[in-house]
């Protein structure tokens, strides 16, 4: 036998072995695609649709790509550079446990980190009603009639608070009081917020400053509760006060806190917001964790963020759906009152599921241990000298503050050298904050810090026969929570396992079938990419801890944001936006500071094509842009002869415009120079859309061919995974003269410029940022050009062989489109009655998620298949859409009648095709629509169509008793 020949050892080790691995579609594949297209080569395809004028003249300088394991190694290394010490910092972060069942089987679940947003609610049951258990638990615990399903941090929820209650109270004024005991860094966000608005906040740091506020004239005030210090305060009076004005109270409050406190619904506040984190999120360097936003009833329509909510099905079952969707920016547009388009879904499941393990019962342990141990170190630090008059109050949940005076930085390092982190506030204060975490050792190392040299310590077991809390007797709650059967079943490990399994089971995500979702980019979410996540040098460090502890996502956040900006062209980035809707904010928010600079803070039109995302127009009016519309021609591509008009008649007050490139219709635009060229000349600044970058990575940057400013969305392109809909990630990237106005922090250490923070926490959502970095150093440049030269193949191959079922909207003269194809399926709703969300519902049948329906054409399927689809997964998708174009056919040959074919009757339950009497025109196989079993395992949806308007109608937004685990 002969030996075969030795080969290389560079070979042999195979750095590059992730590459094949995320991009689904191999060498004969290609090859066979490239033929049903008409083209000679991959490279020949790209250069036919992409513009020459935009091509990318040189590569991207990233490192050579790294094997999975090498990866993972030098991360460890990076991760290794972070310190994980013991943060008594508070400050709306604090450490939690996250149990096991719910860390194995949610967090590091695939089932439900790659699920989409539940648009399509029929194959979206199981997260909803994990939602709907969020919604509930938030009403419960603050007493508030309507929660929504969570907002992107507690900062954010109180800025949106803040303008929700500027458009639904009677008060004219334009005046915002904020309390100065709130956390800091939701004060900066809050102003951030409101100086394009021309809000007037006005902070009120004693309570002399607070009475004159309350005396004047103000639309809404904000309270913070415990307050940041760890002040308990009854606010009811003051309430009062803000309501004989006319104005909202606004109350951030901590959840663990209202299993003990009365809660601010019983005390006449309007609207509620705060953070989940401490429900099993780890702090993570600030995120993500879920915040919530609850309010009165009267304000439900006003009310920002998602909303799930309770109808029924065809089938007369109770269904979940998001409710009020005309609230949304999407639809909005520039009469938008919030560009949030994402939630913080798959830590609002994480912190609903906490909720459900332990039930009422278990978080008023859990919140009366915490304020135990605050009363006891109380106790310990009096023994030791600190006297109860040196506290800022002498209330407390969690948070004790003394008045250090001038040994407060020296408490500082003395803590520090034990490991622990203290806060320091108000320049003379030293804040403990404790937690679900906290141990007696911790105690005495507390007492340790404040002791003097040679003190004897007090012990904790000299308190163990139990003491009183530092909660006042007037404010402690009487009042019941989460009595519903969830929070009180499911608190064995088995009972647990099962409800999730149960619940999961119902959706479908990236881990059963292809989502095809034109411009939302679902791509592989790796494993090794999840991995790092939940490292304890990720996961437990505290956003405000000292900077020299903070190294490692210091160097991870320089690198990252080194190779984002080798993809995009740009001179700098942040990546504090914990969004991309946020990205686009703070994109604007650096045009319009750079103007002001200059002496034209008068530019303030901005222009957007008829087609943009509504995001565009809802962030331009969010920092008090004017929008103007420019129109698209009859290809979908910006109508340069009205843009020159536009330009021309507001040439004076010209700030910027917004385009999404490649277009939001599929393609390649090919004067998009021509176009950026013409708002220059107006002084204008051109903000370049990334929801599309997919379609650019190696082959062409934004920041090359004349944008400004665009916003990423890691959730998209750089494989963060959507979770249901969120966390996400939304950089914003600027040219060179726009670094100094990118957002900055001032409670991080990191204000430079003239931005604030538009972010809780200076990295924004940082734990997840290491799944981009993963994913970046696992393909490297040559990696990452061929993911989106194969994300093109597969748009382009999926076009072509639909063509004689479903023509394609919009294409390039040659036919060709970009990463995603429009499937016009308008013509048949007069030739068969069917529509568009007819087609989306039946592929539910097929087992598949419906492409992106009605946007950016009405009647539209938008699909986008991702370079990691395997070509025999696209071709089952296509497979399932011819055969749902033969079913019409055979409605328009009259086979089956308009009103009672597989498509209007979509989705098929299994109980729908197996129970009673068959009374429809077609077949019960027919219903069931399955292609091939052997192929691929059948998926049944939990329930029948859903009741969009029965819902709206009858708003209904908390748990009824729908699981058989119930």
């Amino acid at each position: 036998m002969l030996m075969q020949s030795a080969r290389p050892l560079g070979e042999l080790e195979n750095p590059a072995e992730f590459i094949p691995r995320h991009i689904g579609v191999d060498d004969a594949d290609e090859k066979l695609m490239l033929s049903v297209i008409g083209e000679a080569s991959r490279r020949a395809l790209i250069e036919s649709i992409v513009p020459r004028s935009i091509a990318r003249a040189s590569a991207m300088k990233l490192p050579a790509p790294l094997s999975e394991a090498q990866a993972l190694l030098e991360l460890r290394g990076i991760a290794n550079r972070n310190k994980v010490f013991k943060s008594f910092i508070g400050q709306g972060y604090y450490g939690t446990y996250t149990p096991g069942v719910i860390l194995r089987n949610i967090l590091e679940n695939p089932a439900w980190y790659t699920a989409y947003t539940p648009y399509q609610a029929e194959i979206s049951q199981g997260r909803m009603e994990a939602l709907v258990n969020f919604q509930t638990m938030v009403c419960d615990l603050t007493a508030m009639p309507i929660a929504n399903a969570s907002m992107l941090d507690e900062a954010t929820a109180a800025a949106e608070a803040m303008t929700l209650a500027k458009r639904s109270v009677k008060s004219k004024s334009n005046t915002f009081v904020v309390a100065g005991d709130c956390h800091p860094q939701t004060i900066e966000v809050v102003r951030t917020r409101a100086q394009p608005l021309g809000i007037e906040v006005v902070l009120a740091n004693s309570a002399e400053e607070w009475d004159k506020a309350l005396d004047g004239e103000f639309f809404a005030a904000l309270i913070q509760y415990p307050a940041s210090s760890g002040w308990v305060h009854d606010w009811a009076p003051d309430v009062k006060r803000i309501h004989g004005k006319q104005a909202a109270a606004i109350v951030a409050a901590d959840l663990l806190a209202l299993t003990l406190l009365v809660p601010p619904g019983e005390w006449g506040a309007d609207i509620v917001v705060g953070t989940t984190q401490r429900f099993g999120m780890p702090m993570g360097a600030g995120g993500p964790h879920a915040a919530y936003l609850a309010c009165r009833d009267e304000f439900k329509r006003s009310m920002p963020g998602r909303l799930v909510g309770v109808s029924v099905d065809s089938h007369g079952n109770p269904a979940y759906r998001l409710a009020l969707q005309t609230r949304e920016q999407h639809i909005r547009r520039e009469k938008a009152t919030s560009n949030i388009c994402t939630a913080q879904v798959l830590p609002a499941v994480i912190a609903s599921m906490y909720a459900v393990y332990h039930g009422p019962q278990g978080l008023k342990r859990i919140a009366q241990r915490v304020a135990s141990y605050t009363a006891i170190l109380a106790a310990g630090l009096e023994k030791l000298g600190w006297s109860r008059s040196q506290m800022h109050h002498q209330t407390a949940f969690d948070t004790l503050s003394f008045h250090t005076k001038d040994r407060t930085s020296e408490l500082q390092a003395r803590a520090v050298a034990l490991g622990a982190n203290l806060r320091q506030a108000w320049g003379e204060y030293t804040c403990i904050s404790l937690d679900e975490t906290t141990t007696r050792a911790e105690i005495e190392l507390l007492w340790k810090v404040f002791a003097q040299d040679g003190q004897a310590l007090p012990s904790v077991a000299d308190y163990e026969k139990g003491i009183e809390p530092l909660i006042p007797q007037e404010l402690r709650r009487t009042s019941d929570f989460l009595s519903h059967p969830v929070f009180n079943t499911h608190h064995s490990e088995t009972g647990m396992l099962r409800y999730i399994r149960n619940l999961s089971d119902k959706d479908l995500a990236l881990d059963r079938s292809m989502i095809p979702l034109g411009s939302c980019t679902m791509k592989l979410n790796a494993t090794s990419e999840m991995i790092p996540i939940t490292w304890p040098e990720f996961a437990h460090v505290h956003p405000f801890a000292p900077r020299d502890q903070l190294k490692g996502y210091e160097e991870l956040d320089r690198q990252l944001r080194d190779w984002l900006c080798q993809a995009t062209g740009y001179a700098g980035i942040s990546l504090q936006p914990n969004a991309g809707s946020q990205g686009e904010y703070a994109g604007l928010l650096a045009i319009k500071a750079w103007h002001e600079s200059r002496g034209q803070g008068h530019r303030n039109v901005c222009l957007i094509p008829s087609s943009a995302h509504g995001t565009n127009p809802a962030s331009a009016q969010m920092v008090g842009m004017q929008v103007v519309v420019t129109a698209c021609d009859a290809n979908g591509n910006v109508d340069l002869a009205d843009l020159k008009r536009k330009c021309e008649q507001h040439s004076a007050d010209l700030s910027c415009i917004m385009i999404t490139y490649p277009s939001t219709h599929g393609v390649f635009e090919t004067q998009v120079k021509e176009l950026c060229d013409m708002v220059h000349a107006h002084g204008g600044r051109v903000y370049v859309d990334g929801a599309n970058m997919n379609a650019l990575v190696g082959v062409a940057a934004p920041g090359e061919f004349g944008g400004d400013v665009s916003h990423l969305n890691l959730h998209k392109t750089f494989c963060i995974p959507h979770g249901g809909g969120g966390p996400g990630v939304g950089p914003v990237c600027v040219v060179e003269d726009l670094v100094p106005f990118l957002p900055g922090h001032e409670s991080g250490g990191l204000k430079t410029g003239p931005v604030g923070a538009v972010s809780a926490a200076p990295l924004g959502n940082a734990a997840v940022l290491p799944i981009s970095w993963m994913y970046c150093r696992m393909m490297g440049p040559e990696g990452l050009r061929q993911a989106t030269e194969v994300a093109i193949l597969s748009a382009n191959y999926i076009s072509v062989r639909l063509k004689d079922h479903y023509p394609t909207l919009y294409a390039s003269p040659n036919g060709h489109v970009a990463h995603e194809c429009i499937l016009d399926l308008r013509p048949l709703k007069e030739t068969s009655g069917v529509t568009a969300e007819d087609v989306a519902k039946r592929l539910i049948d097929y087992g598949f998620h419906a492409p992106t329906l009605s946007f950016p054409v009405a009647g539209t399927l938008m699909v986008e298949p991702t370079e990691s689809e395997t070509l025999d997964e696209i071709d089952r998708f296509i497979d399932a859409m011819v055969a749902i174009r033969e079913e019409i056919r055979r409605i328009e040959r009259g086979e089956w009648p308009q009103d009672d074919n597989p498509l209007k009757n979509a989705p098929h339950t299994a109980a729908s095709l197996l129970k009673g009497e068959w009374k429809h025109a077609y077949p019960r196989g027919a219903g069931a629509a399955v292609l091939d079993e052997r192929r691929h395992a059948k998926y049944w949806p939990p329930v029948g169509r859903v009741d969009n308007v029965y819902g709206d109608r009858n708003l209904f937004c908390a748990c009824v008793p729908m699981s058989a685990y119930e």
